[in-house]
């Protein structure tokens, strides 16, 4: 039985996406980092936003029987690893204060969570639509 999200649960996970994101993004543009720094943050938030909503996918495809691919499976867990781990080592070796390494980790896990919420909300809308049209 799939059940739409409540729109309350859809505009928090939206509200909670964007507020991550937004936070990330201005601290990287007020930030006094080299350009090639603030480059790989960039791309770290990116590729770190695209693996959790892949890894979502995935594992939420194995609990409803899709075929998942082990391979896939395991380059999702991979990759979200990896852009957690990047992050940190990025933010270990920063000569930032503790409260900007604190700052770029938490908007960067907001961030993260919420893109999964966004997805799950996402595919939750569209499995209920389906089964509104069939009935």
């Amino acid at each position: 039985m799939t059940q739409a999200p409540s729109n309350a649960f859809i505009a928090a996970s939206w509200i909670a996406l964007l507020a991550g994101m937004t936070a990330y993004l201005i601290g990287l543009w007020n930030a006094d980092m080299l350009l090639n720094e603030k480059g790989y943050y960039f791309t770290i938030l990116m590729y770190g936003l695209f693996s959790a909503v892949s890894l979502q996918k995935v594992v939420r495809d194995q609990m409803e029987g899709i075929p998942v691919t082990t391979i896939y499976y395991g380059l999702a867990w991979f990759s979200t690893i990896l852009s957690i781990l990047l992050l940190v080592i990025g933010l270990w070796n920063a000569t930032l204060t503790l409260s900007e390494k604190g700052f770029y980790g938490m908007s960067f896990t907001l961030s993260m969570f919420a893109a999964i919420a966004v997805q799950k909300n996402t595919r939750d809308a569209g499995k209920a639509e389906t089964k509104e049209t069939k009935e």
